[in-house]
C-alpha cells in the first residue's frame, strides 16, 4: 500500500503532531511504501493520504483523492474548535478522534463522516520504567513549548506557595521563553527553578529527573503525548481537570483547575505524598506506538 503522510511543519518544529507522524510513519513503513511529505505530491498516486496541517490543505487533498480515487483519513491533532470542524467538513474517509470524547463532539459536528478513536502513543523501549515512584521526591518537571496554552506561568505561582518544591520546564519553541524564566526567577529563585531547552531525543533522560508531572494545558489540546511520555517513565501526573485528560490519565494522577493556584498547590502537594506504586506505567502501557500502527493498519484494510 503506498501512503503519505503530509506535514509542512515535518523537520522544522517539534511538537505532538510531529511526533505522530514520526512514529506513525515508522511503523507502517515496515509493511507499506510510506512517503512523509511536506507539501502535496501532486505527481504521485497514493492510496492513503493523510494531511496534518488542516484548512486549506485538507480541501486541497480531499479533491485530489476524489480525482485519483484514493482515500483520505484525518486525524485530530488539531483538538476540539475550528480546524477540526474544517477536517470534518471535509469529509475525509474517516476522521480520527484521539479519544472518546472527542468522538462524541465530531459526531455533533459531522455524523455523516466515519470515525474511529485511535490515540497518540509513546515508545514503550524509549521511555523506560524509572522505578517505583515513592512519596517524598521534591522535583516538578513540565514540557512544553514556551506559548500562552501550555499555561506554565501558573504552575509556577501554585509551586510558589510549596516549600522545598523544585520545578523544571522542558521545552523547545515558544516566543514566551524569557517571559516564563523571568517569572520563575521571580517566583522561585535559581536554586528551585530551571528552564532547559531541548530536543524530543534527550527527553527520556530528562523525565527521570522528576518526581512528579504536570500539564496545566488548555481543555480543548486534542491529547498530550507528553503526558503518556511522562507515565511511561513511571511519573504520576497533575493535570487540568477536564475529560480528556481524565481519560488519559485515568489513575495515575490527580486533576485540578491549574487557575486556581490554592488548588493547584495542593494537588501537587498530595501527589508528592502519595506513593504510585507502577501505576503511571501501567497506564501509559495501554498507548504504545506499536499498539496504535497495528490500529491504523486494520482501519487501512477495510479501505
Amino acid at each position: 500500500m503506498k501512503i503519505a503522510i503530509i506535514n509542512k511543519y515535518q523537520g522544522k518544529v517539534n511538537r505532538g503532531a510531529e511526533t505522530f507522524v514520526n512514529e506513525l510513519s515508522k511503523r507502517l513503513s515496515k509493511k507499506h511504501e510510506v512517503d512523509v511529505l511536506n507539501e502535496i505530491n501532486l505527481f504521485k498516486r497514493y492510496d492513503v493520504i493523510i494531511p496534518t496541517n488542516g484548512r486549506l490543505q485538507v480541501f486541497l487533498v480531499r479533491i485530489l483523492t476524489w480525482i485519483t480515487k484514493s482515500k483520505m483519513i484525518v486525524s485530530g491533532q488539531s483538538g476540539i474548535g475550528l480546524d477540526d470542524r474544517l477536517n470534518l467538513y471535509a469529509f475525509p474517509n474517516y476522521f480520527i478522534p484521539l479519544t472518546n470524547y472527542a468522538k462524541k463532539w465530531a459526531d455533533k459536528i459531522n455524523p455523516f463522516v466515519r470515525k474511529v478513536v485511535i490515540p497518540n502513543g509513546v515508545d514503550l523501549q524509549k521511555f523506560t520504567f524509572k522505578g517505583v515512584t515513592l512519596k517524598g521526591g521534591r522535583t516538578i518537571l513540565a514540557v512544553g513549548a514556551f506559548t500562552k496554552d501550555k499555561r506554565h506561568d501558573l504552575t509556577i505561582k501554585a509551586i510558589s506557595k510549596l516549600s522545598g518544591v523544585k520545578l523544571i520546564i522542558a521545552g523547545g519553541g515558544g516566543d514566551l521563553k524569557q517571559q516564563i524564566y523571568d517569572l520563575g526567577l521571580e517566583c522561585l529563585g535559581e536554586d528551585r527553578f530551571k528552564i532547559i531547552q531541548t530536543t524530543q531525543d534527550k527527553m527520556p533522560e530528562i523525565y527521570k529527573k522528576a518526581d512528579l508531572f504536570v500539564y496545566p494545558t488548555v481543555a480543548w489540546e486534542s491529547f498530550g503525548i507528553a503526558m503518556v511520555e511522562a507515565m511511561a517513565t513511571n511519573l504520576p501526573v497533575v493535570a487540568t481537570d477536564d475529560p480528556i485528560r481524565r481519560e488519559i490519565v485515568g489513575n495515575a494522577g490527580l486533576f485540578v483547575d491549574p487557575t486556581d493556584t490554592e488548588a493547584y498547590a495542593k494537588a501537587i502537594e498530595k501527589a508528592l505524598n502519595t506513593n504510585w506504586g507502577d501505576k503511571p506505567r501501567k497506564q501509559a502501557e495501554k498507548f504504545s506506538w506499536d499498539k496504535i500502527a497495528e490500529q491504523y493498519e486494520k482501519l487501512f484494510s477495510t479501505l
